[in-house]
């Protein structure tokens, strides 16, 4: 198969082909417009009592995990036990989001959450193996986009148990779609579908029976998506892939060699494929949060039992200042995190808003706090942290495992869309108002006489709009008690935030998408805000909902939100007064060679390339059927 030659305006097209363009309310689009749409998120929406079928699925799970799963052993022998899988399947658990008709449990995005913030606290391979499964693979694009004959064919099978994943990466293509060179033609026959190709890092891949594949169009850009059976003629896995951490991970190089896909298993309309896949992970990203939520509690309780026994200079670790403020920040951020994400999984339930951005910023922050907290959690268990579970127990001491909850835990910063094309993805939908306004200008296959055509527009949307940018909005939010100066910083930083958005393609212009630096700071000061935002509301909700844990919630929403303040305000500067420049300029001079010097004490120590790869066995598939 010959390479697909890709310029970086081809990337940009097949993108710019695949982004939803109408906007349902979005809080967090509003707010990069200089709006607090503080009736988006308060109320807050608090737990209600759980349905009986899932208080009963939940409980039988939680003891599940407890009696039967064994994570150290998963983790040492890097496999699913064959009776895990089977257990987890007479559960129903990989029907959790599958409807009734359809033979699942037919529970909602927010009952799902829960399962998975159970499964957060416990393992992570396991968390993985089921997210994967029904977040991104087979049932999920089918209930979103499948035909009724493709969800009676392959959601039935689905719940019970028969392995799905999701095939879009491979060598060449990570987030940048226009690369792939995994192509589909019409059978001369016209019955079906040809496929051919190569998919890097299926999750699932090695056990899974079902398949989500993404492939181009053999002579254009349109990308589409088909369900894929693995026992097809043509379908091989031809690597098991091993990592750091998640040990288990059924994760696979599979090829398609001339597979004939049927008509039918084309998912959508054809050239749909990356909106398929977009439009899915909106809510598939969710489960990563939710599973965060679990991690942060675990290694709150771990630190907080370990501080307050831990003995040093006669006093407790946890009274010490330096591990006191770790810990009184990780209550913080774990409270932040759960509002942030229990908000957006809610959004997500309703269906009434636009979360493309609010699951973004739950997927990118959340991990990123999470990882703080799991790492802090190593510091403070010190040697004990870095120690292996089987090492604690095996010379008498309690077996924490904190080093396989930072192996398994880093990955979620990369999963489905890392943080840095998290914050591209964020950056392209915040300034969507304002190319759908001022784009014309920007383009570069637009006409001067089309670019002077637009200009009435243009001064007409922001001779209004930028005003407006400097007015305060919303009144005094005194309907947030003590918490009401903390909204108004929100509300002023928003505005802030507008102009700041407005001023980068002022001075950038066509050059803005390329000074990521300056993107990402955009970004990470709407997620700051967003993750104020949704603390102060869910606390202001709980006290006058007379809950009893609301003024506990009070206390750690104003310690987390003063030190968000800190950093936003430290974002805010750093956007025009940093070292942008000089570390690019750098940067490219370690490109060009020009400090081998620093690498001298590696010559001599490479040693020469095997040659040929060591095979690593494929896992057996015996298990999925």
């Amino acid at each position: 198969m010959s390479k697909k030659e890709v310029t970086e305006q081809d990337a940009r097209e097949v993108a710019e082909a695949s982004r939803q363009q109408e906007w349902k309310p979005s809080f967090m689009r509003e707010m990069f417009l200089g709006h607090l749409r503080a009736d988006l998120i308060y109320p807050y929406p608090l737990e209600d009592e759980d349905r009986p079928e899932f208080a009963a699925f939940y409980n039988a799970l939680k003891e599940f995990l407890r009696d039967h799963i064994d994570s150290e052993a998963i983790d040492e022998t890097g496999e699913y036990p064959e009776d895990v899988v089977d257990g987890l399947r007479k559960l129903g658990a990989f029907g959790m989001k599958i409807p009734k008709e359809y033979g699942g449990l037919g529970f909602n995005q927010v009952e799902y959450a829960k399962a998975m913030e159970l499964l957060g606290t416990r393992d992570g391979n396991v968390t993985a193996l089921l997210s994967a499964h029904q977040s991104i693979g087979v049932p999920q694009p089918l209930k979103l986009f499948g035909t009724e004959e493709q969800k009676k064919e392959y959601l039935p099978r689905c719940a019970k148990g028969e392995i799905s994943a999701f095939a879009l990466t491979e060598m060449g293509v990570g987030s940048d779609p226009a690369r792939m060179e995994t192509i589909y033609a019409e059978s001369p026959e016209g019955d079906a579908w040809v496929l051919n190709g190569e998919k890097l890092w299926c999750t699932n891949g090695t056990i899974a029976k079902l398949l989500v594949v993404m492939a181009r169009q053999a002579d254009s850009k349109k990308i589409s998506a088909f369900v894929v059976e693995t026992d097809w003629a043509g379908v091989k896995v031809e690597h098991r892939c091993h990592f750091m951490g998640l040990r288990a991970l059924a994760n696979a190089v599979i090829s398609f060699k001339d597979v004939r896909v049927p008509k039918k298993n084309l998912i959508g309309k054809e050239g749909r494929g990356l909106k398929i896949a977009l439009t899915t992970l909106n809510d598939g990203r969710l489960s990563i949060p939710s599973a965060s939520i679990g991690t942060a509690k675990a290694a709150l309780r771990i630190c907080r039992e370990w501080a307050g026994e831990r003995v040093q200079w006669g006093r407790p670790v946890g009274k010490h200042e330096a591990i006191a403020h770790k810990l009184a920040d990780m209550a913080a951020n774990t409270y932040a995190i759960e509002s942030v994400t229990r908000l957006a999984t809610e959004m997500a339930n309703r269906g009434d808003v636009d979360i493309r951005l609010e699951a973004a910023a739950a997927k990118e922050w959340v991990t990123c706090r999470t990882w703080d907290i799991v790492d802090d959690t190593m510091q403070i268990r010190g040697g004990r942290g870095y120690e292996t579970a089987a090492s604690l127990r095996n010379r008498g001491e309690e077996p924490i495992p904190v080093d396989r909850m930072m192996r398994d835990y880093r990955i979620n910063k990369i999963f489905e869309g890392s943080s840095e094309i998290m914050h591209l993805f964020m950056a392209r939908e915040a300034v969507d108002k304002h190319l759908q306004v001022a784009g014309a200008m920007l383009d570069p296959k637009k006409s001067a006489v089309e670019k002077v055509r637009a200009v009435p527009d243009i001064l007409s949307f922001y001779a209004s709009w930028y005003p407006s940018c400097w007015v305060p909005h919303g009144g005094s939010y005194a309907q947030f008690g003590k918490l009401s100066r903390q909204m108004r910083f929100v509300e002023r930083s928003s505005r802030r935030l507008a102009r700041e958005v407005f001023h980068g393609m002022v001075v950038h212009q066509a050059g803005l998408e390329k000074k990521q630096a300056f993107l990402f700071r955009l970004v990470d000061i709407a997620n700051e805000l967003f993750a104020m935002a949704a603390s102060i509301a869910r606390t202001r909700t709980l006290r006058k909902a007379g809950r009893p844990e609301a003024r506990q919630a009070e206390e750690l929403t104003d310690l987390f939100c003063r030190n968000t303040r800190r950093k936003v305000r430290r974002l805010f500067q750093d956007l025009w007064s940093n070292d942008d420049v000089a570390k690019y300029r750098v940067s490219q001079s370690v490109l060009a060679g020009k400090h081998l010097w620093l690498e001298a004490l590696l010559e001599g120590l490479e040693k020469a390339a095997p040659a040929k790869p060591v095979p690593v066995p494929a896992r057996p598939r015996a298990m999925a059927s």
